[in-house]
This record gives C-alpha cells, sequence and structure tokens, in this order.
C-alpha cells in the first residue's frame, strides 16, 4: 500500500522527454511553415526594383519558391531560409543584409557592385515570433 502511494507521486521521466521532444518538433515545424509563408507572401513578383529596406521583387519566382524550412533534432531548432542554388549561393545573403559583390557588367567587366539590403527573412520571422508562446500553451499532452 505505501508503495503503490510513493510510486504515484512520480512521474515517468521517459515519458514526459518523449511528449516533449513531439511537441518542440510539431511547433518548430508549425512555426517554420508559418515563416515560410509570411516571408514568400511578402516578395512580390513585379519587373520593377523595390526600394531598399522593402521585400525585394521576383522577377522570376525563384525566390520564392527556394524558401524552405526544416527540424534539426539534433539541435531542437527549425532552419528557415532560402536553398542555395548553383551559381546564385551568395544572392539571398546579398538581399537579406545588402553588402558588395563581384559580378560581370553588360560588357563583361568584372566590377564590385554594391547591394543594399532588402529584408525578408528577418522581418517574416519577427512578425511570426510573437505568436509562438500561444503555439507552446497546451502543446505536451499525455
Amino acid at each position: 500500500m505505501i508503495g503503490m502511494v510513493t510510486k504515484a507521486m512520480f512521474f515517468d521521466q521517459k515519458a514526459v522527454l518523449s511528449a516533449t521532444d513531439r511537441a518542440t518538433r510539431k511547433v518548430f515545424s508549425r512555426f517554420g511553415a508559418y515563416v515560410r509563408t509570411a516571408a514568400r507572401s511578402s516578395i512580390r513578383k513585379r519587373k520593377s526594383v523595390s526600394a531598399p529596406g522593402k521585400p525585394p521583387s521576383s522577377h522570376t519566382g525563384l525566390l520564392k519558391k527556394l524558401i524552405y524550412f526544416g527540424y534539426d533534432a539534433s539541435r531542437r531548432s527549425v532552419v528557415i531560409g532560402p536553398a542555395p542554388l548553383r551559381g546564385t549561393a551568395e544572392a539571398p545573403p546579398l538581399l537579406e543584409y545588402g553588402g558588395r559583390a563581384r559580378r560581370r557588367d553588360r560588357r563583361g567587366k568584372v566590377r564590385t557592385m554594391t547591394y543594399r539590403a532588402r529584408p525578408f527573412m528577418g522581418p517574416a520571422f519577427e512578425q511570426e515570433r510573437l505568436k509562438l508562446p500561444a503555439m507552446w500553451a497546451a502543446s505536451i499532452k499525455r
């Protein structure tokens, strides 16, 4: 009788950790999907160039298609952002943060070009970050 009372007061550590891992994966995956959607919807497909400080224009639609998210189980985190494409791996960071890159101009001459920041992932993350506590509420279930 006493053994039953004592055992009822303790919790099953494996079950709690398993439920926490499931909830973490679910919440972070949902958060990643929301940030991806917000980033994709902020990028407009148009021929003109966007203003510095505003999300970039996607002239071909490729940038919107390359934004992915993935849950990293080893780090218990989510990775969200554009996938690098051969030959354009430096383009997404240049769009997000601005900077300098060496490019060939129309005549074939190599020049150092300066790009102004047109952030799209940071604002999308900040917009969805406010919803994260509500996603965690009651996420761990028995």
